[in-house]
């Protein structure tokens, strides 16, 4: 062996050879085994766990790996992200790489708009339209509100037109939906500080469309106290970037994968989708948590960690020639 041959430690013929330490190592362990160091090894957990994740991943074939753990967590089996990652794998039912990665091109949300991130529901909501055809033909237009923090999905409007009319029917959806999750208290009621009456408005973000620039919509949005209107940077589609990655999973994990001819058929997924993505599917963004469960108790939704400054290491203050 040259390595032998030559007296050098391990760690200077790695470096020589340009072959990584814990690759070297591998690769004599194969040899003293004969070539039979290599794979695969025992995986009992995995074992165990296959049939019931390909259960799960059968009945939800839109989600992937990491959705399939946080629902499998939430019903209270204890697992591993890595350990259904790998049994997805055996049984092919990982997610292709390519709808990953649009996923995750879906998923960027970013915070520009908002001077000051939401701490809670209520306080930032997302409009927007997104198209939808069936197989008859027709072409329609999805709107719908989401909540930035709790990400719940408050209602889809569908019609032919995404006019400002259609704007506002959703916001008015959005807002019984609001007073439906609070027993009937009224939105505005909901917003009011007790002790000084103060209405703290909830932010609207919608793009530049037609629909949200019009007279129409400016003059619902006046009539409403509990609605402060804000419109994205123009050709800045992340800032409204919640809603975006919503209507992802519901045209990717559910439309998509079967045949809609009408509009009333259209209506019934969507509307099932909505009771899915709110009260069923575990949300990574939420801790794994349901949007109607952080809806109800925003301190469930993990926080980001505020990063630290690192510390100036240099010298200060010398005096010349110290």
């Amino acid at each position: 062996m040259i390595r032998v041959a030559a007296a050098m430690p391990v760690s200077r013929f790695t470096a020589l050879t340009g072959i990584p330490r814990r690759t070297y190592h591998r690769w004599q362990a194969n040899a003293r085994a004969g070539g039979r160091a290599k794979g695969p090894w025992p995986a009992p957990v995995v074992d165990l766990i296959e049939p019931l994740v390909a259960k799960y991943a059968d009945d939800w074939p839109g989600w992937g790996h990491r959705k399939i753990f946080g629902l499998m967590r939430a019903d209270g089996i204890a697992v591993s992200i890595s350990s259904v990652e790998r049994a997805m794998r055996r049984r092919g039912l990982l997610q292709p790489v390519d709808y990953q990665g649009l996923r995750r091109e879906l998923a960027k949300a970013r915070k520009a708009a908002f001077a000051d991130p939401p701490t809670g529901p209520l306080q930032v909501w997302q409009l927007d339209f997104s198209e939808y055809e069936t197989t008859t033909g027709g072409v329609w237009r999805l709107a719908g509100v989401c909540d930035y923090y709790s990400k719940y999905e408050y209602g889809w409007h569908i019609a032919p037109t995404c006019t400002g009319a259609d704007a506002i029917a959703s916001v008015r959806l959005a807002i019984a939906e609001a007073e439906r999750l609070a027993d009937g208290v009224p939105l505005a009621e909901q917003l009011t500080d007790p002790a000084t009456g103060k209405i703290t408005r909830i932010k609207l973000v919608t793009d530049n469309g037609g629909a949200f620039k019009g007279h129409a919509f400016a003059a619902f949005i006046a009539s409403r106290p509990e609605l402060l209107h804000i419109r994205t940077r123009r050709k800045s589609p992340g800032q409204n970037g919640v809603r975006e990655r919503a209507f992802g999973s519901l045209k990717y994990e559910h439309l998509y994968r079967m045949e809609i001819e009408t509009l009333p058929d259209l209506h019934r997924e969507a509307e099932a989708y909505r009771q899915v993505f709110n009260h069923i599917r575990p949300h990574e963004a939420l801790g794994f948590y349901r949007p109607i469960e952080v809806h109800h108790d925003p301190g469930l939704k993990p926080q980001p960690t505020p990063k630290i400054p690192k510390p100036n290491l240099q010298p200060t203050n010398l005096e010349p020639g110290s």
